[in-house]
Parts: C-alpha cells; structure tokens; sequence
C-alpha cells in the first residue's frame, strides 16, 4: 500500500474533504498528527469568541443570556453532536468534564439496578474513566466492585450480577474499537446498562446511538470536534431513561424551575436534568464555531478519509520501521480501529519530542509508545508521507538521543 508523494498529492487532489483545511489555522511548516488530543483552531473560531467578549459580554451584559441566547447553548450544541453520534434530538447535552458527567452518569445507572454490584470494564480502557468507577463505588458504599477483563475478553465478563458495563468505544492507545453492538446485546439480555465513552470517536467515526440502543454515553469536543483546550464533554442519555434517572449532582440549573428559586429539588424534565452548574459560555461559543465546520459533512466519508490515512501511515511507517524496533500497536484491520495510529518504539519519548522538534506533532504514551491521530478534516495525505519520512530520518541518524529529547515533559 505504500506509496510515493507524488501518489498523495494525487489523493488529496480527488479528497472530497480536501476543502475542509482552508476551514482551519493550519501552523506553517508543522504537521499536526494530534487532533485525537487537542482538534485545531476553526479559522473562524477566534471572530466568534471575540464578538462574544466584546459584544455580548461587553455591551449586552447579563442580558446575554436571553438576548443572544446563553442559557440554551448547552442543549444547542447537544443537538448538533447528536447529528454526529447518531443520537435524537434532546439526547446530548454539552457541559461539565467527562470526568463529571461519567460520575453522573454511572451514579444514576447504579440507581436503576438496585441489586446488582458490579460494573465492567477493560484493561485498556481510559484509566481516569477507572477512576471515576472507583469514586462512585466508594461515594455509594453499598458493596460494589469494578470486574475489569481484557479488551477481547469483555463479553465473557457479563453476567447477571452486572449492572453497568462502562467501556470506550476506541482504545486510546491502540485504536482498536470494541464490538459495541455485541455489548449492548449482551449486556442488555443479562439485565445490564451500557455506558460508552466516544471520547476518540465523536468527530472521527460516524456511530449510531440510538440505532444500537445504548443506555448511556459521554464523550470529548476538544479533540476531533475541536472545541478547545478544556471545551466541556457531552452526555447522552437514551430517551425513554430520561424520566427515570436522578442525577447526583442536584444543581440549580438542572432544576424544572430554576429561577423560581423553590426550596426543594425537582428535576427538569428530560436530559436537562443532568445539567448542573452555569454553562461555560465562552467555551460553549468556541465548541459552537468548531461544530460548524462539520455543517454538511457525511460521518461515513470522515471515516473511508480516517482509516485511508491510517493505511498509508502504517504502509509507510513499516517499510522501514522494523528494522528499528518499531512495532504496529493495534489491529491492522482499519474496520477494528479508530482515526490515530500507534507504534511500540524503543526510547519513544525521545524520538516523539525529535519529532516535535522537526515540526511533526504526536504525542507519547507510556510505556513505550508513539501515537499520531489523524483528524480527516484538515490531515492530508501529503503530510501522511512527509511526517513517515521525517520519522525515518530521525531514527536512521539517531538525532533522538540528545539531552533535550530524552528529559521527559510534564505534558507527553
């Protein structure tokens, strides 16, 4: 499969999505392979922000929230992820970290199988989502346990003690994607809910929440959404839950009236009730200008783009890389994984900060690998080449080992 740069010119000359960069601030002379981390800044992004600080916030004052419509951002821009995910319309709600709405949402689930004491998940899963299991167990305190088994191993591992199976969609190490329709029908035969995190799918892949009839979901808009550094995560709940949950976190905007400023809790009808505390406006604002560029786009051909870049990646990355120690991390089937590529690497942090250093951004994970995410919108096949090139020049002169590369950063 590998091919010549003249070859990627041609692909990205017939890419449908090639008209997609000029939507973006692309830095001269970088290659960013890090959407799955951080998306990019919207061209317009910086425009919209601006007028909502000098114009909103600035002339309108609190009035913004009716005038220019703040107090429905976070339901807005549900709903325009939930085109993305494949969710109806009043299922998706933007706000808080995924951290927090992954504490909602599994309190809540727990509540719904009174009884039932355990939640699964894998190895490989994200570990902060692990930590969030291991707090909600200990705020319950009613004798719950976190079963975790290997990725492939995840169906044996439900059964009718299982009340929550909670499970990412995409593995962000490897890529490798979980059979979530085959979850779902073993979960729900044995009497389980299903939480998926889409954190490393929104945005790359299209996927069909409500055609696979998960329970719940939570998900990322600072990475192939590109909503910005610290852009608050989404939550979904299926429909026919809504009025059946409780959030644990009873917050004021997350009441049926909360201007009525009642002394007790009622919970807002629908998903609004898991929203909690006020919306980060701002942003909410920069999510709303990162959403805007997918207006139109087909999921479908964002994905056939994803694993395309993938391919070559790898075809690329192998015709030299073994000869290094590098080996693939994942499975080689591009209908098994998400949109980023890893590589097993000897000293891969120094080689990713190498990289780093000749303009092509990844990032490292421990213990020893080296990760690029292609994001479709704006990641050409061109750069596919140039990043593979680079990499070989960087391994085949050993320009890693330098003092500066081998001094690990806080942030990897």
């Amino acid at each position: 499969m590998q091919t010549s740069r003249q070859v990627c010119l041609e692909l990205d000359a017939a890419d449908p999505l090639a008209h997609k960069r000029a939507a973006f601030v692309l830095p001269e002379g970088k290659i960013y392979l890090d959407g799955n981390s951080l998306g990019c800044l919207p061209a317009h992004a910086a425009a919209r922000i601006g007028k909502a600080v000098s114009e909103e916030w600035g002339q309108s004052l609190v009035t913004s929230w009716n005038r220019h419509g703040w107090i429905d951002l976070a339901r807005k821009s549900g709903d325009r992820i939930a085109r993305l995910v494949g969710a109806q319309p009043g299922s998706v709600l933007v706000g808080d970290t995924i951290s927090v709405n992954l504490f909602k949402l599994m309190s809540a689930a727990l509540e719904l199988r009174p009884g039932r004491k355990t939640i699964v998940s894998d190895t490989g899963n994200f570990p902060s989502d692990l930590y969030i299991a291991e707090g909600v167990i200990r705020q319950i305190d009613k004798g719950h346990v976190l079963k975790l088994a290997a990725p492939e191993e995840v169906l044996s591992a439900i059964d009718d003690e299982t009340a929550l199976v909670s499970i990412t969609h995409v593995d962000y190490r490897t890529a490798r994607t979980h059979d979530i329709s085959a979850i779902v029908e073993k979960a729900h035969a044995r009497g389980a809910l299903v939480l998926v995190d889409l954190s490393h799918t929104s945005g790359a892949l299209p996927f069909d929440l409500a055609g696979l009839n998960v329970d719940f979901a939570v998900g990322c808009t600072y990475k192939y959404l590109n909503g910005g550094p610290g852009a608050p995560g989404f939550l979904y709940v299926r429909p026919d839950l809504q009025e059946k949950i409780q959030s644990p976190l009873s917050g004021w905007l997350g009441h049926a009236a909360p201007f009525a400023f009642e002394q007790g809790y009622r919970p807002a009808p629908g998903i609004m009730r898991l929203q909690c505390g006020t919306p980060p406006v701002l942003s909410l604002i920069a999510l709303d200008a990162g959403l805007d560029v997918f207006d139109g786009v087909d999921m479908n051909a964002v994905k056939q783009k994803a694993h395309a870049l993938c391919g070559q990646f790898i075809a690329h990355v192998e015709s030299f890389g073994g000869e290094f120690g590098l080996k693939l991390a994942g499975p080689r089937a591009m209908t098994e994984r998400g949109s980023h590529v890893s590589f097993h690497a000897p000293e891969g942090c120094a080689i990713m900060q190498a990289l780093i250093s000749r303009g092509v951004i990844g990032d490292f994970r421990a213990p020893d690998m080296i990760r690029f995410g292609f994001a479709p919108l704006y990641t050409s096949f061109a750069e596919v080449f140039d990043a593979a090139q680079i990499l070989r020049d960087i391994l085949e002169t050993k320009s890693w080992n330098r003092p500066e590369f081998l001094a690990q950063k806080a942030v990897t």
